[in-house]
């Protein structure tokens, strides 16, 4: 999946709570997706704006990670 895949989505399903490459700073209850070093990371935040140390996931590709986060944030829009 490409970015530009993966905002198509966010827009189409009208997916909320997340933070796109730290466009903004965390707030509490979203996904999160940001590249640290060669790594892509997705993660969410809890009621605090706190990072879950559980939900940290890393990988070596940006598709992947995008996958990820599209499955989280269309689990958040069932929770939320």
């Amino acid at each position: 999946m490409t970015q530009l895949e993966a905002k198509e989505i966010i827009r189409q399903e009208k997916l909320k709570r997340y933070n796109w490459f730290d466009e903004q700073l965390q707030r509490e209850n979203e996904v999160g997706i940001r590249v640290d070093g060669d790594q892509w990371v997705v993660y969410v935040t809890d009621e605090r704006a706190s990072v879950v140390t559980g939900s940290i996931a890393k990988f070596t590709n940006e598709s992947d990670a995008l996958d990820n986060l599209i499955k989280r944030l269309r689990t958040e829009k069932i929770l939320f």
